[in-house]
């Protein structure tokens, strides 16, 4: 009978762990194929995600058209993105493509996006980043366009969550140029406008993300109405503004107005492991799926014997 469950559980167990490790290290030390990973619960999870978030964006309109691209990192070389010519409101799990750090297309049904440059410069510049949005959302956008970066010190929430907005210089969207126009201020920003083209933005999750566009979007908006009521916005006291900092720092949020440098791994999140120096062998990992299956059968036979 121990046989029986443990040769059930054993490939579940084994699955779990490789796409655990697949996280953790460079993707040629593990032995499960792109193709794998690709279609792994986990993965799946993260497409959905995708789908549901570039749905959400449609519906605010803050995407038209075939425009905008939403992309989450999956490992250390793997991105899953977006593809290029379809409506973010059509989108499917099916639409998904994985891409290389050199943005490479390695599978999908559809070409991927044509911005996924700008992704994976984010991505190699800020290695807390999982998840990247670009999008238009028209009161953010039109900031960009005009040249304007929104007055700050005015909301709480746009002071803890986004911070000082930067905007970068115009170049044609898909090109290397383009890509890097955000790479001298994206360590302390996490949502950046980019010049008569729109918003990006980085987070840990892809939700996250999408959330930062929202605050961006409805605080321009917010002003831009406050303006048409008061030429002179009254802007929230320094000090208080020291304590909406202080609440940020705790939160691992990057801004520009924190005391010390943000290097990679310094901006306050917390890691629940240290880094390795390299991948476990296949041994290290058959031995672990022993161990756990062991664990299992001892939780098994001591639920059953509770029973009687």
């Amino acid at each position: 009978m121990d046989s029986l469950i443990q040769n059930a559980i054993s490939p579940l167990l084994r699955r779990a762990v490789l796409e655990c490790v697949a996280q953790l290290f460079e993707d040629d030390h593990i032995p499960v194929s792109p193709a794998e990973f690709f279609r792994s619960p986990l993965v799946q999870a993260l497409k959905e995600e995708i789908v549901r978030t570039g749905k959400k964006l449609w519906n605010r309109e803050y995407v038209d058209g075939n425009g905008g691209n939403i992309s989450a990192r999956i490992s250390p070389r793997w991105v899953i993105c977006t593809p290029t010519m379809l409506s973010k409101g059509d989108l499917t799990v099916d639409d998904i493509s994985l891409v290389d750090l050199e943005s490479s297309q390695v599978l999908g049904e559809r070409p991927r996006t044509s911005e996924i440059l700008l992704h994976l410069e984010i991505y190699k510049a800020v290695p807390e980043a999982k998840a990247v949005i670009h999008c238009h959302p028209p009161y953010a956008t039109a900031h960009a366009i005009a040249g304007v970066i929104p007055q700050g010190n005015l909301l709480p929430e746009q002071e803890v969550f986004v911070g000082p907005v930067p905007l970068t210089r115009y170049e044609t969207p898909g090109t290397i140029d383009f890509a890097r126009t955000v790479v001298p201020v994206v360590r302390k920003h996490n949502t950046i406008l980019l010049q008569n083209h729109g918003v990006v933005s980085w987070a840990d999750t892809i939700t996250h993300a999408e959330w930062l566009i929202e605050v961006l979007e409805t605080y321009c908006k917010t002003i831009v109405i406050a303006g048409q009521l008061s030429p002179k916005l009254k802007e929230i006291p320094p000090e208080k503004i020291a304590d909406l900092l202080a609440v940020k720092r705790r939160l691992g949020l990057p801004d520009p107005r924190h005391p010390e440098a943000v290097e990679p791994n310094d901006s306050g999140q917390q890691y629940p492991y240290e880094p390795l120096s390299q991948a476990p062998s296949q041994e290290d990992i058959e031995q672990f799926v022993d161990s756990l299956c062991m664990q299992v059968l001892d939780f098994v036979k001591g639920t059953h014997a509770s029973r009687r």
